[in-house]
């Protein structure tokens, strides 16, 4: 089957927008090695690790590398198996290269989205010539991509494996070409490794859909080519059986608990409502939502067009795939459906590579450049967001108001780059109000690192974060692990009336970090 194929629009695409080859000939692949340098890789670590999971991925991979093992994922030295090791096993790569730090930690996600957008970039060139600039300029500036491409996690990971493996299903459906099915495999094999079942179980969904979609079952089993399913097999099980053999508890741990037990019931507390992922997935295409749910609908009016590339058919069913499933989940987190977002991008380049002839929307340009502009004013507002929430509608919105709506009136790519900048602002109030790094530099000021740290009433996230930050297990006041050394607390603001008692001997009040609503004690041995 020939791949179909289309002349390159001459006029309007990015590519010549911008003259990158007729002007400056800057090569395509240099071009976007540079931009993934500014959106993924600039500045990685600008502000501490976040969160409760940032800071436990990037533990874990730690713990295993400083223990030489590559099988069982430890945390405070006890087996931690809630995800599969491939977000480990590229921390660890990194920590080995450059030395453990966050930046280090959060390198892995740069690297995976840097390979997607470069995979996207490929796939439309030869696939569908025209738009492949296009295309991977507009998924490497979505917020979803950035976002978690310069996060410590598993997202990235699998939404990386996982939509390239789909790309190279299609482009094996397109040529015929055994080494894309071969690619399909191994891809996917890579995304079992990063998140589990969930990759393969969504792609052969997917596939069942498109292919009963377009009366082609015989696509549907060619795609079980023994190779194929012999790369996949030698690529993921071998880690699955190994960390089975040495710990007996992880099919329960693992597939029970943390795939069947968060898909079906709320056991560990992230109930959302099933719309949930609607405006989730719209905000990860930020500042491309507009016309990228124009290329949704434009595309799924025209399903029933024998004429309408069957591309656009595949690209809905996955975003439509992947959204409802993650939707009936009883645990719902942003980063779940992270994978919908390259189809969205490569559906909006089709969209555009289609309608390149046609005259532009007033209003649909107007929405997009509205929505793209949304994100300056929060970014601008970030310190007092965090730092001061009652200044937040005072006086000091009214110049932030006033820039986001002279950007409004730009040229709508450029408000990305924009705001990419501008939130490199909240990197220090971000680091202050919400990381554990800001705790650990004012911890480091008494004892120098060399005094144990334990905490009393605080979050998981600060929790996490110091055990990262200090290297040690942080035992915690109220399960009674109290240090009979001496030791530093930290504890939850209000609490210092009652830290004799909780210590079991005097205290003494160090500060209070009011930006975390955390009070330090140093707590002399007994």
């Amino acid at each position: 089957m020939e791949p179909q194929r289309a002349q390159r629009p001459a006029e309007n695409s990015l590519h010549s927008a911008y003259g990158l080859n007729s002007r400056l000939r800057v090569p395509d692949w240099l071009f976007l090695l540079a931009v993934g340098a500014f959106f993924f890789f600039w500045k990685l670590a600008p502000f501490g690790l976040i969160g409760a999971d940032e800071p436990r991925y990037a533990q874990v991979a730690r713990e295993m590398l400083a223990r030489h093992d590559w099988i069982t994922p430890t945390l405070g030295g006890a087996a931690w198996l809630e995800k599969p090791p491939l977000y480990y096993w590229q921390a660890m790569t990194a920590y080995s290269l450059f030395g453990v730090s966050d930046w280090a930690a959060r390198l892995p996600s740069a690297c995976d989205a840097l390979l997607l957008v470069l995979a996207v970039y490929w796939f439309l060139r030869r696939f569908r010539p025209g738009v492949e600039l296009d295309g991977a300029l507009m998924l490497a500036t979505c917020a979803g991509v950035v976002g978690y491409s310069r996060a410590a996690s598993m997202d990235m990971d699998l939404a990386a494996t996982f939509s390239i493996a789909m790309l190279a299903w299609f482009a094996w459906l397109e040529s015929s070409q055994r080494k894309y099915l071969a690619a399909f495999y191994f891809f996917l094999a890579l995304a079992m490794l990063a998140k589990g079942p969930v990759a393969p179980f969504l792609a052969a969904v997917v596939i069942a859909i498109f292919a009963a979609s377009q009366k082609s079952f015989q696509a549907l089993t060619k795609t079980l080519w023994m190779p194929g399913l012999a790369i996949f097999c030698l690529v993921a099980l071998p880690w699955y059986a190994a960390v089975q053999l040495r710990n007996p508890q992880f099919f329960r741990v693992f597939i029970l608990e943390h795939n069947l037990a968060r898909f079906g019931t709320n056991l560990y507390h992230h109930p959302e409502p099933f719309w949930y992922y609607l405006p989730v997935t719209s905000l990860g295409w930020v500042p491309w939502t507009v016309p990228v749910i124009g290329a949704v609908i434009w595309s799924a009016r025209r399903l029933r067009n024998q004429e309408s590339d069957r591309l656009n058919a595949f690209l809905l069913i996955w975003i439509a795939v992947v959204v409802f499933f993650f939707s009936i989940s009883r645990s719902k987190l942003p980063g779940y459906v992270l994978p919908a977002i390259p189809s969205g991008a490569v559906l909006m380049a089709q969209w555009r590579r289609e309608r390149d002839r046609e005259k532009s929307s007033a209003l649909l340009a107007g929405l997009h450049a509205l929505v793209a502009s949304a994100v300056i004013f929060p970014a601008l507002m970030i310190r007092y967001i965090l730092l001061d929430p009652h200044a937040f509608w005072g006086r000091a919105a009214v110049v932030p108001l006033i820039v986001t709506a002279a950007i409004a009136c730009v040229v709508f790519l450029l408000v990305v780059k924009v705001g990419l900048i501008v939130l490199r602002l909240g990197a220090a109030p971000l680091n202050q109000a919400l990381s554990a790094r800001a705790i650990a530099d004012e911890l480091s000021r008494y004892g120098a690192g060399n005094l144990s740290v334990a905490v009393y009433l605080v979050p998981r996230e600060t929790e996490f974060g110091l055990a990262f930050y200090r290297n040690q297990v942080v035992p915690r006041y109220e399960t009674g692990q109290v240090p009979e050394s001496e030791h530093l607390l930290v504890a939850a603001q209000g609490y210092s009336k009652g830290m004799p008692k909780a210590a079991g001997r005097k205290t003494v009040f160090l500060e209070n970090l009011a930006t975390q609503k955390l009070d330090l004690f140093y707590v002399p041995a007994k």
